[in-house]
């Protein structure tokens, strides 16, 4: 499980998140990117969005929630990041192709939007 500090957790974050319109995206996921930090030191809050058009079924929507999750966290404990950590926080959302992926395809998407992230 994600460590709490990380956690993007009140509305008023989500929305400050998403007005802020920096977006990175590919085929299989989307990353809304927040505010620059002005201090470094600060962790950068994680967010993840699974909605019903998704997929109607809560139990696939938590299985990709659980696998996002999995990812953020290891590279928040492998330090790999990267250019990410100097936003306050980002969103995570999956696009309809992820259902049925495994970890290893999500895993590869993420460190291929942390590339495109300026």
């Amino acid at each position: 499980m994600l460590p709490k500090r990380y956690r993007l957790k009140n509305k008023k974050a989500f929305d400050a998140t998403y007005r802020n319109h920096k977006v990175v995206s590919n085929g299989l996921l989307t990353i809304y990117l927040g505010k620059e930090k002005k201090d470094l030191s600060l962790p950068t809050k994680i967010g993840f969005v699974v909605s019903k058009k998704y997929h109607k079924r809560a139990v696939k929507r938590n299985r990709i929630k659980r696998l996002m999750r999995e990812v953020a966290r290891l590279s928040i404990k492998q330090d790999k990041l990267g250019k990410l950590n100097k936003y306050m926080s980002f969103i995570m959302i999956p696009k309809d192709k992820t259902i049925g992926m495994k970890y290893c395809e999500i895993e590869n998407s993420f460190y291929s939007l942390l590339e495109k992230v300026r």
